[in-house]
């Protein structure tokens, strides 16, 4: 099956005795045994569902992975594929990450004996430079976030296997119909399924997608002994929001290219970040290795904090909010959200300024989000 009739019809067919058209949600907590020995294939939700399961056959699917396992939230599905690491081991990543995910790794993480070096993985000399003997994984996020770097996922994987390292890469910014990172070598793909997968803005999920045995088998260990997994009913509302994954992008991806293409001539812009534009220096590389170039946009405005709180004041479909993803329009400002956890210092080495807008490009007419943009411009101009 192509892509979005895989998106519609995976894991969805579960009810035998109705024949139900959706996937049912099984809200029970615990399962009856047949005997001291046997059960249906479920004894407890916590260890698994059939809801939750659906989506996991479906996400895997999507990705081409050979098991997935869906977690609360985009973070805990982190916490899991980390614990393919151990104390005492060395993780390479990018120095312009997600700042929840730095905030795990330097904070948490490192307190805990796991020892991190942020690099710019843009340039595969620098990540293959900083690999240690105890270097055991690199965590690849691309397009980054929020300044969407693009990281050359094949340059990435030949270095993790010459040198016999893990490779696990965040793929929520673009999903699964504009990337397939287990394409490429990947060992490990995450996903917070509170984005473009869900896609509604009324879930907060993860899910943890592998491509070998031994890693499922050690995620679905971990998840279940530590409690990560997601109820039944957010399984449900990711699986009901994955089935129009593939038209929605394309509906994303539309108005993310106008909203680029305007900002990118505006004079009131100082630069615009979106791989969609020949003036991006990750053009070619996304087009190689993509899909599509997505529907997160960033952009440097003009004149500091005091421009971009003129420039918010003037907005109306825009939403001021984190997260991303969502059918709607949202505006962040990192220094203060997103990556407000990363000290300034790191922030302005990843190149996040006190200029820096990250835009989740929604589902709305392309003319209006370009409308709404041009009025918070002219108010900065007055």
């Amino acid at each position: 099956m192509k892509f979005e009739t895989r998106c519609v019809h995976t894991g969805v067919d579960k009810d035998a005795t109705y024949l139900s058209a959706t996937t049912p949600i099984y809200p029970t907590s615990t399962f009856r045994w047949d005997n001291l020995d046997s059960h249906r294939g479920f004894d407890y939700t916590r260890s698994g569902n059939p809801t939750r399961k659906a989506l996991e056959e479906n996400l895997a699917a999507l990705e081409g992975g050979i098991d997935c396992r869906a977690t609360c939230t985009g973070m805990s599905a982190i916490v899991a594929a980390l614990q393919l690491v151990s104390p005492g081991d060395h993780v390479i990543t990018g120095h312009d990450i997600y700042g929840g995910t730095y905030r795990l790794f330097d904070k948490v993480l490192r307190d805990q004996g796991i020892d991190f070096s942020f690099v710019d993985m843009g340039q595969p000399t620098q990540v293959e430079a900083a690999i240690k003997s105890n270097t055991k994984a690199i965590w690849i996020e691309t397009p980054s976030n929020p300044l969407l770097n693009i990281v050359d996922l094949n340059a990435i994987v030949a270095i993790a296997k010459k040198h016999q390292l893990i490779t696990m890469a965040d793929n929520t910014f673009l999903s699964p119909y504009f990337q397939r990172p287990l394409d490429h070598g990947v060992d490990v793909v995450m996903h917070s399924t509170t984005k473009y997968l869900n896609g509604h803005s009324d879930v907060v999920g993860g899910a943890v997608i592998c491509k070998h045995q031994q890693h499922a088998e050690r995620i679905s260990y971990i998840v279940n002994a530590m409690g990560l997994a997601c109820s039944p009913f957010d399984a449900w509302l990711v699986l009901r929001g994955v089935k129009t994954l593939g038209p929605r992008m394309e509906a994303h991806q539309r108005g993310a290219d106008a909203v680029a293409r305007f900002l990118n001539e505006h004079p009131g812009v100082e630069k615009v970040y979106y791989p969609g534009l020949p003036t991006h220096p990750g053009h070619e590389l996304a087009k190689k290795q993509q899909f599509g170039f997505g529907a997160m946009v960033s952009f440097e405005l003009k004149g500091g904090r005091p421009a971009v709180e003129k420039f918010l004041s003037k907005l109306k479909i825009f939403q001021l909010a984190e997260s991303l993803g969502g059918v709607e329009s949202l505006i962040d400002y990192p220094d203060t959200m997103t990556h407000s956890s990363m000290s300034k210092e790191d922030r302005r080495t990843a190149g996040i300024t006190e200029n820096t807008l990250r835009l989740s490009v929604g589902i709305e007419h392309p003319d209006d989000l370009i409308t709404d943009l041009a009025a918070g411009l002219s108010a900065v101009s007055q």
